[in-house]
């Protein structure tokens, strides 16, 4: 079952900043870092458009990361969502923007609905310090991935939105053809809901 907004307990002690569940470690958080010393992290996605929105009215999906790469060398990542089609596929991502044009992007993995609309799926892999590098211009940059999103696996899989071939075809996916994008962290701007490094 999802839940929005709940606290939850680490060390003894939780804090809620704007929507995002945050469970404190017992060492403080620096001024400039409000993520500083935080174990877990859960926050809620909000749809990516008010076409998803009105498609598909009971949706929800709830993101729990637990921090721990310097104790195991990864971080749990755990998406759970409801209100989607049955038995339908969706593609995970660390995104540097949460919306179009997305910056850089990392495919984390993929979850499936079961005949209830609902899906999840845990990931094991670094998202406390997720960046990309890249040349532009000849210079190395880098692009932190602080923010989330799923797509439609399958260009198909938004038919049920926009009509057969009506939902754009997006590279979000191994195959480089998925539908649209379902949801995303934008309700978290002008911040994001995953820590920088």
């Amino acid at each position: 079952m999802l839940h929005r907004g709940r606290l939850l307990p680490i060390a003894g002690a939780t804090a809620l900043i704007v929507g995002l569940s945050v469970g404190v470690a017992p060492r403080l958080a620096g001024a400039s870092n409000p993520h500083a010393g935080v174990e877990r992290l859960a926050f809620d996605l909000a749809p990516s458009s008010s076409a998803i929105a009105n498609c598909f009215p009971h949706l929800r999906a709830h993101v729990e990361v637990k921090l721990q790469t310097d104790k195991v060398g990864f971080d749990t990542f755990e998406i759970e969502a409801e209100g989607l089609p049955d038995r339908t596929s969706f593609t995970v991502f660390l995104l540097q923007q949460p919306g179009s044009p997305f910056g850089a992007a990392e495919y984390i993995g993929d979850f499936t609905t079961g005949p209830n609309g609902k899906g999840k799926n845990t990931f094991n892999l670094i998202v406390e310090e997720a960046f990309a590098s890249t040349l532009v211009n000849g210079q190395r940059v880098r692009a932190d991935l602080n923010h989330v999103g799923f797509w439609f696996a399958d260009p198909a899989g938004d038919d049920v939105c926009f009509g057969p071939g009506g939902g754009s075809v997006t590279p979000f996916d191994g195959d480089n053809e998925a539908g649209v994008q379902v949801m995303n962290s934008a309700n978290a701007l002008p911040g994001a809901p995953l820590p920088p490094p």
